[in-house]
């Protein structure tokens, strides 16, 4: 399917597709709507249909319900083999952070029981897969495992070649796998998903995991516009599931999107807050920390300040996470009140930022840590900006010594420290040093893949440096820092605003209005409480 018919009215998707999807009930659960999987097995109906919905529901990452639903299907029957598959796979979770302990114990079990039970080639094929990457836990780590999972699921594939299913979780695999080599931006393992994935999405339209998995791969600049129509399109397919609210705003991020990226994590965590009521919770479950996020940034960059605050806020009131230890939601109550201070240019604010301790995931405090040291470092604060440096320092090398998933936050530290000491030594007067750091920043910044957990960065690595490079008087070079930080991330207000002025300083007095023309009407559901409004209006009104 080319670009332009995917951004197209939908409707040659449905061409001779009515046979099958009349064939096809979407999975219904005391009103649910989780869009259509049909996943053959040789399990009794009642078990068929629970298990079929239990797809359904892992294929949007709902693992909470999707594991109580497998249960239920081998309760049905207890010989349902592959219903021990889906237990196995709801702890796998190959995009979110990988299972430990416990976990990691329960998911061989089961995959060796319902090994023990599989009646078919196929069953037995699945089963394999996934045993494939629990087993030897002890002596291998999450990328080896996943590496040989995604492997046996691609012979799976092969051997089966009429199982959409197969290919589609395949699919998820490769995904797992860029994420797993964040520095490759030729985007070679996700380019691969979506060309196995949008031929299906073309047979399958109503497809939850096609939608859902064509937004990941797709979810980086270069890529975004093709994940487009999936994203116009999972919230429909799966309009009970929080997570499809929320995923679409991952492209709509990326394309600077902002309504569409507000409505879709302000339907996302209404859902997620309804089911924290249904199980009790008593605690943020991540997804709706998650969303928060997401709202935030999206807030900041229409200048909505004010509401952008409330979620603030009520992050700040959160004394309970559910699951415990959940990056997700580490990552989120961190970021949130930290791009909350930086965006809107509030040096002195984020200095008195609470660290949250978040031993798990040592990053998430990083967040507070840098917002510490940029601050200090805006304000004159030398002691300030070098004590918060030196504990990036120290994350950094307590996630790189951790090894596994936390090798990547220890690389994100790495930047933020960089970015920090550029501004450090620029308050120190050594200009030379700081243009050095930020451009270092900014260089890594560049080859390493945003990570799904995040919006963006606090503050981008390149659009620092543009900040640096203005204040140094370097006009020029500071316009083509912001204009290629917009190339990544569309539509950012600071960006914007900063390409203008510098434009206006270098003399470029034509780009300069067209830029500031752009800030004002990204800004037209501001509260009008930040200072570069006057300053883009005071431009345009000049001769």
């Amino acid at each position: 399917m080319t670009l332009d018919s995917r951004l197209a009215t939908p409707a040659v998707l449905c061409l001779g597709l009515l046979g099958r999807l009349a064939a096809q009930e979407a999975h219904h659960h005391h009103g649910e709507t989780l869009g259509r999987v049909v996943f053959s097995v040789s399990c009794t109906p009642g078990a068929r249909t629970r298990f079929e919905r239990a797809v359904a529901l892992l294929h949007s990452f709902w693992y909470e319900k999707a594991a109580d639903t497998f249960r239920e299907a081998v309760v049905a029957d207890t010989a349902c083999a592959m219903g021990y598959w889906g237990q196995a796979m709801s702890l796998f979770h190959p995009l979110w952070t990988p299972p430990v302990g416990a976990d990691l114990a329960a998911g061989l079990a089961a995959s060796e029981r319902g090994l023990a039970l599989a009646r078919t080639p196929r069953e037995r094929d699945y089963l394999t897969a996934i045993r494939t990457y629990y087993a030897d836990y002890g002596e291998r780590d999450h990328t080896t495992r996943l590496v040989a999972y995604a492997a046996a699921m691609d012979g799976v594939r092969h051997r089966h070649p009429r199982d959409r299913e197969a290919a589609i979780f395949y699919a998820l695999s490769l995904i797992a796998l860029a994420q797993a080599n964040a520095t490759d931006t030729t985007f070679s393992y996700q380019k691969r998903a979506d060309a196995i994935l949008e031929p299906l999405f073309k047979a399958e339209p109503r497809h939850p995991g096609l939608a859902h998995y064509l937004i990941h791969t797709n979810d980086a600049p270069r890529l975004a516009r093709l994940g487009l129509y999936a994203a116009r399109h999972y919230a429909e397919i799966a309009p009970d599931v929080p997570h499809a609210q929320h995923m679409p705003s991952h492209i709509f991020t990326r394309l600077g999107l902002w309504d569409d990226d507000i409505a879709s994590n302000i339907r996302s965590a209404a859902s997620a807050r309804t089911f924290e009521d249904e199980r009790h919770l008593n605690a943020l479950w991540d997804q709706r920390g998650h969303a928060w996020d997401y709202l935030v940034y999206a807030y900041l960059q229409q200048g909505r300040d004010a509401e952008a605050k409330r979620v603030v806020d009520e992050a700040a009131a959160v004394t309970a996470v559910y699951p415990v230890g959940s990056l997700t939601n580490a990552y989120a109550l961190a970021a949130i009140p930290a791009r909350h201070a930086l965006e809107r240019g509030r040096w002195r604010e984020a200095t008195t930022l609470a660290v949250r301790p978040s031993p798990e995931w040592r990053a998430a405090e990083a967040l507070t840590h840098f917002a510490h040291a940029l601050g200090a470092a805006r304000t004159g604060d030398t002691a300030g900006a070098r004590a918060a440096i030196s504990k990036l320092d120290d994350i950094e090398r307590t996630e790189e010594a951790a090894g596994g998933a936390h090798a990547y936050w220890a690389g994100q530290v790495r930047i933020q420290r960089l970015a920090a000491s550029g501004w450090l030594a620029r308050t120190m007067g050594d200009t030379a040093e700081a243009v050095r750091l930020a451009t270092t920043a900014a260089d890594l910044e560049d080859v390493t893949q945003k990570h799904p957990v995040t919006p963006g960065s606090l503050l981008p690595a390149r659009e620092l440096l543009g900040d640096l490079l203005l204040e140094l008087g370097r006009a020029g070079k500071a316009a083509q820092a912001y204009a290629a930080s917009l190339a990544q991330q569309p539509h950012r207000a600071r960006s914007l605003f900063g390409l203008a002025r510098a434009s206006e300083q270098a003399g470029d007095l034509a780009t300069a209005r067209t830029r500031y023309r752009e800030y004002l009407a990204l800004m037209r559901h501001s509260d009008g409480a930040r200072a570069e409004l006057e300053v883009a209006r005071g431009a345009l009104s000049a001769r």
